[in-house]
């Protein structure tokens, strides 16, 4: 793990007051995220998400790690492909060439069609359209990653690309009745109404969208079943995180509060008797309110699981988040039902999930993309947890040295700082068919 300079120097400090006999002045540290110990954080690597991209966008499937270009392009990874360039962006790791973002968001232009005021979603190879309009799910993920965009981008007039094009998709939103697609949208809207203050027709609907959303939860839950649904879907951690991320922006406790209520409880429901995470799987899809079948597991749910945990601990500030967020990405790590390594480390390639007798050989693009966009939060998140240590350290050093008299330790303060265990952090065949085909909902 790379460590703040400053914690260096104690820990330098602390072993040689070790070699010498003295006596150390402990300091404490508020946070010690991240218990659970593991193989270190990768560093981001791009080299397979590349090789899906041509100059249309990005490929939805591939066989092992050959793109397939059998399948053509869809929107939904095209978003998340715009989605993960944000976040290159505002983040400290390596951007995106700029040239690649512009495909991404040509993509989403070209998918608009303003007859009727929605998103198309797949698209041939050739390059022909296949749909008119794709589902509600691909339209709510595509406001959330024009929100993105026009926060993160670089490019100034993409920024302003980005916001117009948000504004004219909108409204399509309050007829939808896909509790994703209210997700996603909101997502977007979080993000959309903190550039835009004041907006009364982005206000609007978020109350309107969050305000469904707990209705959903009002109707559907019950002593043992704290859902939105009768059922387990696809993308299930993104529905309490929408509420914690609404509730906390719009001051509304109730929205939080039922966030945090529902991942608590989906939580509980992904932690195997072994401590590891199990996502629902594509088996459960449709089968109401059952425990929740072991397979086919998907890189999805590891990924939006991330996103929740790190929403819950901004809320309320509990270290039990952060450690679940690493739960979950230990998954793509092998800390799964089959102790198997879903990621190549080298290209960044994820595999397309977990059958019961093996893993899916295939490294599409729901599949990488959801792997990035989990690795990019994590490494984001031990930056902070890693600077909020260092400042503890420096804010309780300084009320320590207030306190000790001159004499009582000869020479520089000696610091011992307690390590998390996790030292490493940051450091160096199935179908391949998608499930958006059968389970998006809205269509």
């Amino acid at each position: 793990m790379t460590w703040p300079q400053s914690a260096k120097r104690y820990l330098a400090c602390f072993e040689e007051m070790h070699a010498r006999k003295r006596p150390s002045v402990v300091v404490p540290v508020e946070r010690n995220f991240f218990r659970r110990k593991g193989p270190p954080i990768p560093e981001v690597q791009l080299g397979h998400f590349l090789s899906l991209c041509d100059s249309t966008g990005m490929l939805q499937h591939a066989t092992h790690s050959v793109p397939d270009r059998a399948h053509g392009y869809c929107i939904d990874d095209n978003a998340r492909a715009l989605l993960l360039a944000s976040a290159l962006a505002s983040s400290d790791e390596v951007a995106l060439p700029d040239a690649m973002t512009a495909r991404f968001a040509a993509f989403i232009n070209h998918a608009w069609n303003a007859d009727t005021g929605r998103f198309r979603n797949f698209m041939s190879y050739d390059r022909r359209w296949l749909e008119e309009s794709g589902s509600e799910d691909s339209h709510g993920r595509t406001l959330w990653a024009l929100a993105e965009c026009a926060r993160k981008d670089k490019d100034r007039s993409r920024r302003r690309w980005a916001t117009a094009l948000f504004r004219m998709a909108l409204p399509a939103v309050e007829a939808f009745r896909s509790p994703r697609a209210w997700t996603f949208s909101l997502l977007g809207l979080d993000i959309f109404a903190a550039q835009n203050n004041g907006d009364a027709v982005t206000d609007r609907m978020r109350r309107l969208l969050a305000d469904r959303l707990m209705s959903a939860l009002s109707t559907a839950e019950s002593k043992g079943w704290v859902w939105f649904e009768d059922v387990l879907a696809y993308d299930n951690a993104r529905l309490p995180q929408a509420l914690i991320r609404t509730g906390m922006a719009m001051q509304i406790p109730a929205y939080t509060e039922a966030g945090l209520r529902s991942l608590r409880w989906l939580t509980k429901l992904q932690t195997t008797s072994l401590g590891h995470f199990r996502p629902v799987g594509t088996q459960s899809f449709g089968k109401a309110r059952q425990v929740p079948e072991a397979f086919d597991q998907q890189p999805v749910e590891a990924a939006a699981m991330i996103s929740a945990c790190i929403a819950a601990w901004q809320a309320e500030g509990s270290a039990e988040w952060p450690d679940e967020a690493m739960r979950a990405f230990r998954w793509f790590q092998g800390e799964n039902d089959l102790r198997a390594t879903l990621i190549d480390a080298e290209t960044g390639g994820c595999l397309d999930g977990l059958h019961p007798d093996r893993p899916n050989e295939n490294r599409g693009a729901e599949s990488t993309l959801s792997y990035l966009l989990g690795l990019v939060e994590m490494r984001q998140l031990i930056r902070v947890s890693a600077t909020d240590q260092s400042k503890s350290v420096s804010r309780l050093i300084r009320s320590t040295v207030s306190t000790i008299a001159p004499q009582a330790i000869p020479g520089a303060l000696i610091v011992s700082l307690p390590i998390p265990e996790s030292s490493g952090l940051i450091s160096a065949a199935g179908s391949s068919k998608s499930r958006r085909e059968t389970v998006q909902t809205g269509d």
